[in-house]
């Protein structure tokens, strides 16, 4: 028996995205492509995709990830390297993230969320010394790095950190790496451009409406439209060509405009279940693998939720990390159904037990 909570909050979510996505991308889609669906067909086929690997993963026993885990870890590693060579790696808006052909891709950094959560589950489980963790983290987090995707790599960087805590690791170990990320962080931050213009956006959102600012500057604007009620589902202003990417990074800004403050909350809250639900299954496991697995898979859905809606709401610089199982993004949405499919294997795994 698979685990109701998790699984029913899974699914709402998703079909509540799918809906989202719909309506957040008429307006770009018809302009475009002249298709109002356009966008919402290609998040359908990576849901159906996603729903068969969930429920496919979730029937398979988690012990199998342990034994493919150097594997699947080093595999990744070729994929984000390919990623960097010209030619191969897909290049947009100045960023090498995706391989595949037309329109059709994948993005290895996504994938390296779940495979880095398996490798250093199984490494940590048997001994957690430093290396076993910063080695791999850290060669992951570099070719992020030079995709460049700062958000990705916050992401991996702190849910990697997560398995490294729950592993029983000394305080004085994970202060050290924060402190070390943050130092990182600051200085990638300033020696690039558009990411030192982000910080000093952030820091003063009114800086240069026309530019700089003009997309913090329209979140805000759609989630204020929105006040206690919202102007009703599909009524969004901010939508049409004011927001830009009101489907992928920015949706949670035109449900906000939409559902108002209590649809807000209301979404804020069903991630706040699943994350919840997550580390309940991690702490009631007892093989080790399986709860650094648990706590990893939860713990990178969790930070990049966070990372998002901290992103809409101007408490951090603007960076592009989309809200798991809502936004628009396949390898996105594939990675986090396959990742939910392992916990629930793991809740049932115990659950029998």
């Amino acid at each position: 028996m698979l685990d109701k909570p998790l699984l029913f909050l899974t699914i709402g979510l998703l079909v509540f995205g799918l809906a989202m996505v719909f309506d957040a991308s008429v307006a770009d889609a018809t302009r475009t492509f002249q298709d109002k669906f356009f966008y919402l067909k290609r998040q359908a086929m990576w849901a159906g995709l996603g729903l068969a690997a969930m429920f496919s993963l979730s029937q398979l026993s988690y012990k199998i990830w342990k034994k493919t885990a150097v594997w699947l870890f080093w595999g990744t590693i070729v994929l984000l390297v390919l990623v960097l060579i010209p030619g191969i790696g897909v290049t947009a808006l100045g960023a090498s993230r995706r391989l595949g052909f037309g329109a059709f891709g994948v993005q290895p950094a996504e994938i390296a969320k779940l495979t880095l959560t398996i490798f250093l589950s199984a490494s940590l489980s048997g001994n957690n010394s430093f290396l076993r963790y910063a080695f791999p983290a850290a060669l992951t987090c570099l070719l992020i790095v030079l995709e460049p995707d700062m958000g990705t790599t916050a992401v991996v960087a702190l849910s990697s950190l997560a398995i490294y805590f729950a592993s029983g690791a000394k305080i004085l170990n994970i202060l050290g790496v924060l402190a070390s990320g943050l130092i990182g962080g600051l200085v990638l931050a300033l020696s690039s451009s558009y990411r030192r213009e982000r910080i000093l956006t952030f820091l003063d959102p009114h800086s240069d409406p026309a530019n700089t600012s003009y997309h913090v500057r329209q979140i805000l604007i759609a989630i204020g439209s929105g006040g206690f009620w919202g102007l009703g589902l599909g009524q969004s202003r901010q939508k049409h060509l004011f927001l830009p990417e009101p489907a992928t990074d920015s949706i949670f800004a035109i449900i906000s405009e939409e559902l108002g403050f209590i649809g807000a909350v209301c979404v804020i809250l069903a991630f706040l279940f699943l994350v919840v639900r997550g580390y309940q299954i991690a702490s009631r496991v007892n093989d080790p693998f399986a709860k650094l697995l648990a706590v990893g898979i939860t713990s990178w859905i969790a930070v990049q939720t966070f990372i998002n809606l901290s992103a809409m709401v101007a408490i951090i610089p603007l960076t592009g990390v989309p809200l798991p199982l809502v936004s628009y993004g396949g390898s996105s949405l594939f990675v986090t159904l396959s990742g939910i499919g392992i916990l629930l294997n793991i809740a049932k795994s115990e659950a029998r037990k």
